[in-house]
């Protein structure tokens, strides 16, 4: 009950391929032919199995005869249920049973020509990557696109606020002196400046900031400089109340 002829998938894609066509048509059946796909559920008729196939075309219709099948048999009697319990619950059955029936025939494939554990493994995840049919029928794999969205938007903005909040506070932490709450909102509201210009720099050697080096700001032009160029040390820097730069220093020693 193939609809293929002697059809058989041989490589790690038309494997997958196959898997494709038939999970199409199962879709199909489940969702926008479901009314065509209710009545021919008859539940008056024997045991009905639905089967996909590799054009993306559904049938329902009675198992093969033969024993045992050439390939995996889907569930029976998913007409059975389908005036037992409300339509919604009765599709995602036959959603989660339909799942099963393509995992079972894609490694039916994979077994009888054999496939090795990388091809296994590849096989899997490109099955993997794509919504199972109960996600499709039920809705879920729209919601999780959405959530998997909205995760990785947050997760971006929470790494940028994360980057912007550590540089600020490991900046702060190696001043010398203490900082008020109004300095801290100016602080606050330079450091947005400063992120909107571009990225801060050395005012000695014009190299970048880094997150494992020390860094002083002068209280004076409001600089940054690397410990290193100016030769002030954190444990130095714990005892300076207001910080110049050597230039500062100069243009007041001029003055």
């Amino acid at each position: 009950m193939d609809g293929s002829g002697a059809y058989n998938p041989r490589t790690v894609e038309e494997v997958f391929r196959d898997f494709k066509g038939r999970r199409g048509g199962m879709i199909k059946a489940l969702t926008t032919d479901v009314q065509e796909f209710y009545r021919q559920c008859d539940p008056e008729k024997e045991n009905l199995c639905l089967y996909g196939h590799p054009n993306e075309h559904w049938e329902v219709n009675l198992p093969a005869e033969e024993v045992p099948p050439e390939l995996p048999e889907p569930v029976l009697g998913i007409n059975f249920a389908r005036d037992g319990m409300q339509e919604k619950d009765w599709l995602s059955l036959v959603a989660v049973h339909s799942d099963a029936w393509l995992l079972a025939v894609s490694f039916f494939f994979a077994a009888r020509f054999g496939f090795d554990k990388a091809d296994r493994k590849r096989l899997f995840n490109m099955i993997n990557d794509l919504p199972t049919i109960f996600e499709v029928v039920t809705g879920s794999a729209k919601k999780q696109t959405k959530e998997k969205s909205s995760v990785s938007n947050f997760s971006s903005n929470k790494s940028k606020s994360n980057f912007n909040s550590k540089r600020g506070s490991e900046s702060r932490g190696k001043f010398s002196k203490p900082v008020t709450k109004d300095e801290e909102e100016d602080e606050g509201v330079e450091d947005e400046e400063d992120e909107e210009q571009g990225e801060t720099l050395c005012g000695a050697c014009g190299e970048s900031y880094a997150a494992d080096e020390f860094w002083i700001c002068c209280d004076i032009c409001e600089n940054w400089f690397h410990g290193k160029c100016v030769k002030i040390t954190p444990a130095r820097a714990e005892h300076i109340k207001q910080y110049k730069c050597p230039s500062c220093s100069n243009k007041r020693a001029r003055s």
